[in-house]
């Protein structure tokens, strides 16, 4: 694919009818997020690394017509590319990416062996920064070509700045997630593409549900002052927004959503 120069000419980008590729879309977040694109009237390509069952489940669940399935193993580059190809294919292009597939294992330093620490740093990179990485090129290359602008949304993490002692990998991979995020904003600019991020705290899924039980649950919600932790509902709603036409000028931002659990200076 070849990059045009000068830049084409910009088009407003539609508030519905859009060609949506969310990586991780088999449940949780990634669920919610087709879901909300569902039901605003654009067609989703649902993505899965192993999970085809879940996957097969949220495309189920969508309203609308026009949505497809695509598996890959974004770890691998050639695997995004089959990805991002087959989304393409599926949808006649594409004018939005959420980038939300991420890895998240427990690798506390004290109590981790090194090779365990060394893999698990790997993988963290491979899925969670280089699989946004590349996808993010697969589609922002498409969207240049298309010449309609889009939009690219990461899900990054609170624990990009609060740091995450038990997890080091994954709070380290979310700051990087939010960086390249706010490099591609100034660089896809000025084709029209907007590129922004959301930083969400601890919000509710069926991988977490067991830990908002008994003590740990109540310490959890107790970290906003909202004593309660998001759904995933919320989180899916202000990646929508920051998808649409008017949140071009969001272009660059990471969007903080953690009920006031944790606050930046």
């Amino acid at each position: 694919m070849t990059v045009p120069t000068p830049p084409p000419v910009r088009h407003p980008l539609a508030a519905s009818g859009r060609r949506v590729l969310v990586s991780g879309a088999s449940r949780g977040l990634g669920r919610a997020v087709a879901q909300a694109f569902a039901a605003n009237g654009d067609r989703v390509a649902v993505h899965f690394g192993s999970r085809r069952e879940d996957a097969e489940e949220t495309l189920a669940s969508l309203t609308g017509d026009g949505h497809v399935l695509v598996g890959g193993d974004l770890s691998d580059p050639a695997g995004a590319r089959q990805v991002a190809d087959a989304a393409a294919a599926g949808l006649g292009g594409i004018d939005v990416l959420v980038n939300n597939a991420a890895v998240n294992i427990k690798h506390p330093l004290p109590e981790t062996p090194y090779e365990e620490w060394a893999a698990l740093w790997q993988q963290h990179v491979s899925v969670n920064l280089l699989a946004t990485a590349n996808l993010s090129h697969l589609a922002g290359r498409r969207m240049i070509e298309q010449g309609t602008g889009g939009r690219i949304v990461n899900i990054g993490s609170r624990g990009a700045f609060r740091g995450e002692p038990d997890h080091p990998a994954y709070g380290a991979t979310k700051a990087a997630v939010h960086a390249l995020g706010q490099s591609l904003a100034v660089s896809l600019a000025p084709y029209g593409i907007g590129v922004a991020s959301v930083a969400p705290g601890f919000f509710d899924t069926e991988r977490v549900a067991h830990r908002l039980s008994g003590a740990e649950g109540a310490a959890i919600r107790a970290q906003s002052p909202f004593g309660r932790v998001a759904g995933a509902d919320e989180i899916a709603a202000a990646v929508l927004w920051l998808a649409s036409p008017q949140a071009e000028w969001s272009s660059g931002a990471v969007l903080d959503l953690n009920g006031a659990s944790h606050l930046r200076t």
